[in-house]
C-alpha cells in the first residue's frame, strides 16, 4: 500500500496503533480485511485534506459516527471535505466511521474507542437509544463535545443539533400531498428507515397531524423499518403492498426509494404523488425520470460547515457560534434540480450504492 504520509499520521487518522498500520502498509500476515480497509480509508482522507494542511492554525481531529445507507454517508463525507477549505481558523481533520445498520452495541463501541484515543469533537447520526445516549453523555463528561446530525439525541448534553427542521419537513410533505390529491379518499403510504431515529419520528408526527387536518378522508398505511437499504426495504414493502389496490401518495422519510417504487410497480399500485428526502445520486436519477414528484432537500455543505463552526466556537477558535444550525427546506421538482447536484451526480454516477 503506497502512501506519502508518516505512519504516525496514518495511525492517528485511522485510530489504529502505529504497529498495526505498519503491518498493513508492509503487507504482513494476520491483518483482517476490515483493518486494511480502515488504513486505506485513512490514507484517502489524508489525501483529501492535503490542501488544507498548508493552512496555518491549530490542528483539530473530529470524528463522525454515522448510521445511514452508504449513499448518504458518502454525501456527508464529501460535503465535509468540500467545506474544509473555507474554514480558516484551524486545520480540521475529519475521521469517519459509517455503517448502513449500526446496532446499539456497534455505536457505543465506536464512541468508546473515540473516548480512549481522544477527539476534539464527535458528530453523530444515530438512533435514539438509552445506551447510545449514555455513551454520548460520557464523551461530553470527558471533555469531548458532541454534535448530532440530521437526527437528534435531545435528552443528552450535546453541543448542538445540526440539520433539517424535521417538523417543518413533515408539514411540507403533507401540504404537497393535500394540494395534489385531497379530493376523495384513498391510501397514503409512509415509510421510515427505523422507529428509533428521532428526526424521522418528528417528520412522521408532523406529517400525520397536518394531513389529518387537511385531508381527513385519506388513510395512512405504514411500511417502515427497512433502514433505507434496498434488500430490507424490499422485504417489508412486499408484505405491505400485497393487499393494496391503489396507493394515491407516498411519503418516504428514510430512503430506499428504488425498492419502494419497484414493489409498488410490481403490485400495479404506483402513486399519483411521491415525496422523498435528500438529493443523493439515487433520488436525482429518480426525480429526473419523473418517478419522484418532490424531494425535500437541504444542503449538507451548509450543515457540515455548521458542524465545524460549532466545534470551533466550543474550542474558542471562533468568536460567534453559527447563527442557526437548522437547515431550510428546499422543495425540488424535476424542473429545479440544483446545478451543483447535477454535476455531482455525473462525477460519481459510476459508484454502486
Amino acid at each position: 500500500m503506497t502512501h506519502r504520509f508518516p505512519i504516525k499520521e496514518v495511525a492517528r487518522q485511522s485510530g489504529l496503533s502505529t504497529a498495526t498500520v505498519d503491518r498493513v502498509i508492509n503487507n504482513r500476515a494476520n491483518v483482517s480485511p476490515q483493518t486494511k480497509a480502515r488504513v486505506a480509508a485513512a490514507i484517502s482522507e489524508l489525501e483529501g485534506q492535503e490542501a488544507q494542511l498548508a493552512a496555518r492554525g491549530r490542528r483539530l481531529f473530529f470524528d463522525f459516527v454515522i448510521e445511514a445507507p452508504t449513499r448518504f454517508s458518502r454525501e456527508v463525507q464529501q460535503a465535509a471535505e468540500q467545506v474544509l477549505s473555507s474554514i480558516g481558523n484551524a486545520v480540521c481533520r475529519p475521521r469517519f466511521q459509517a455503517q448502513e445498520i449500526m446496532t446499539e452495541d456497534d455505536a457505543t463501541a465506536a464512541l468508546s474507542r473515540i473516548a480512549k484515543r481522544g477527539s476534539h469533537g464527535v458528530c453523530i447520526k444515530a438512533r435514539d437509544l438509552p445506551a447510545i445516549r449514555a455513551a454520548v453523555d460520557q464523551l461530553i463528561a470527558s471533555g469531548i463535545p458532541v454534535v448530532t446530525l440530521v437526527t437528534d439525541l435531545n435528552t443528552t448534553k450535546r453541543l448542538a443539533y445540526v440539520g433539517l427542521d424535521n417538523q417543518s419537513a413533515g408539514r411540507t410533505a403533507a401540504y404537497l400531498i393535500a394540494k395534489t390529491i385531497c379530493d376523495g379518499d384513498g391510501t397514503v403510504l409512509i415509510s421510515r428507515s427505523s422507529d428509533r431515529f428521532l428526526g424521522e419520528e418528528e417528520r412522521e408526527v408532523a406529517f400525520k397531524a397536518t394531513l389529518v387536518r387537511l385531508c381527513p378522508s385519506l388513510r395512512i398505511i405504514d411500511a417502515s423499518g427497512g433502514s433505507g437499504v434496498y434488500g430490507e426495504t424490499s422485504r417489508i414493502m412486499q408484505s405491505v403492498v400485497a393487499g393494496l389496490n391503489k396507493v394515491r401518495a407516498v411519503y418516504s422519510m428514510g430512503g430506499g426509494n428504488s425498492a419502494i417504487l419497484r414493489a409498488l410497480d410490481q403490485n400495479g399500485s404506483l402513486p399519483d404523488i411521491y415525496v422523498a428526502h435528500d438529493l443523493d445520486n439515487e433520488n436525482i436519477r429518480l426525480i429526473e425520470d419523473g418517478r419522484l414528484s418532490f424531494v425535500l432537500h437541504h444542503d449538507l455543505r451548509v450543515d457540515l460547515l455548521n458542524v465545524f463552526q460549532a466545534f470551533l466556537h466550543h474550542h474558542k477558535l471562533m468568536v460567534m457560534p453559527p447563527q442557526t444550525t437548522m437547515s431550510h427546506i428546499q422543495v425540488v421538482t424535476p424542473e429545479n434540480i440544483p446545478p451543483f447536484n447535477r454535476r455531482f451526480q455525473k462525477r460519481t454516477s459510476a459508484s454502486t450504492y
